[in-house]
């Protein structure tokens, strides 16, 4: 970022909020050929406050799917304290490749950020990413439940991959049971933790 940002006011906060989940919504169901004043009428806003917001395409595509992301990334800490880090490990990927394949336009929508000059906004999700996974993976070493030598990047590199592969419609059965035979590959050679 270039200087510090003034807070929003509340009203100006709810605005922003709503054309984000609106943008999300459309870019889903009809991909990021539209007409964004259809993003402005949905989120109940005039054209002049979504580009007061968002001043391109492009900041509304990054500024939806990083809300997406961090939504996604927020969720670790509700799965480590539902259920055991690796099976918490197989929920999140789950969640993160059914994410992908449910929004096929956001997936179209990140190709074309990719293209862009302006990554800052795919790097800050990207650290999101990394470190939803490295405190997966952190809390699975430290109960014996995933080898040591696990690292979020290697793993991202796999999520990415079985993201790609199945980020159609209908592939959900198949990238799930990827997802279970990479994060078996990381029980293997775990140390389990000694009893107390």
């Amino acid at each position: 970022m270039t200087g510090e940002a003034r807070p929003l006011r509340a009203d100006a906060r709810r605005k922003r909020e709503a054309i984000l989940v609106a943008a999300v919504e459309v870019f889903a169901e009809r991909g990021i050929e539209i007409a964004l004043d259809e993003v402005a009428r949905r989120a109940g806003v005039g054209i002049a406050t979504l580009y007061r917001h968002f001043p391109t395409r492009e900041a509304l595509i990054t500024g939806a799917y990083l809300r997406e992301i961090e939504l996604l990334c927020d969720g670790v800490d509700d799965l480590l304290a539902a259920m055991p880090a690796d099976e918490a490990l197989v929920a999140w990927m789950q969640r993160f490749v059914g994410y992908v394949a449910g929004k096929p336009g956001m997936a179209l929508a990140l190709k074309s950020i990719v293209t862009t000059t302006d990554t800052a906004g795919l790097r800050e999700s990207h650290d999101h990413v990394y470190a939803a996974l490295g405190r997966l993976i952190e809390a699975g070493r430290r109960d014996g439940l995933i080898r040591t030598d696990a690292s979020s990047e290697d793993l991202a590199n796999g999520l990415s991959g079985v993201s790609l592969a199945n980020s159609q419609p209908g592939t959900e059965e198949r990238a799930n049971r990827l997802i279970v035979l990479l994060v078996d590959g990381l029980r293997y050679n775990a140390t389990p933790r000694t009893a107390r």
